[in-house]
């Protein structure tokens, strides 16, 4: 089995709801995606996959939905109030915990496509997430 990995840096905002942590307070996190690609043969370039294929494909998903967003739970008081003054908010149907935001970009770079293993989003320098093929199927709806 082969597989590259395209690291991704964003930013964003979140809080979670139910939770008696300091993280019930709005905040924000510098973030790193790790999306790793694998596949058993190699193309006819020699490749799992372009990195730049990667890049196009996460980063412009990222980018348009994540970078610079408040996430939030779709219920969380904050979401109108925050749309109506114009600012970025993406909603989720669950609390917008790391683990909840590595699961989303899989979603979605495999939806496009790409034979994503795993996704690991890194919230801070020492703590990250991972979801992918071989982490489990355990439904976050």
């Amino acid at each position: 089995m082969y597989s590259v990995t395209k690291q991704i840096h964003f930013c964003y905002g979140h809080r979670l709801l139910d939770y008696g942590g300091i993280c019930k307070h709005p905040h924000g996190h510098n973030a790193l995606a790790e999306i790793e690609v694998r596949t058993d043969t190699l193309d006819a370039r020699n490749m799992v996959c372009d990195f730049s294929d990667i890049k196009r494909i996460a980063k412009q998903w990222i980018d348009g939905n994540l970078d610079h967003q408040m996430i939030l739970r779709h219920d969380d008081p904050l979401v109108k109030p925050l749309q109506a003054l114009g600012e970025p908010v993406y909603t989720v149907d669950s609390n917008p915990t790391v683990e909840r935001i590595a699961r989303l970009i899989y979603d979605q770079v495999r939806a496009q496509g790409l034979p994503v293993l795993r996704v690991r989003v890194w919230e801070t320098p020492t703590s990250f997430a991972t979801y992918g093929a071989d982490e489990g199927h355990n439904s976050l709806e």
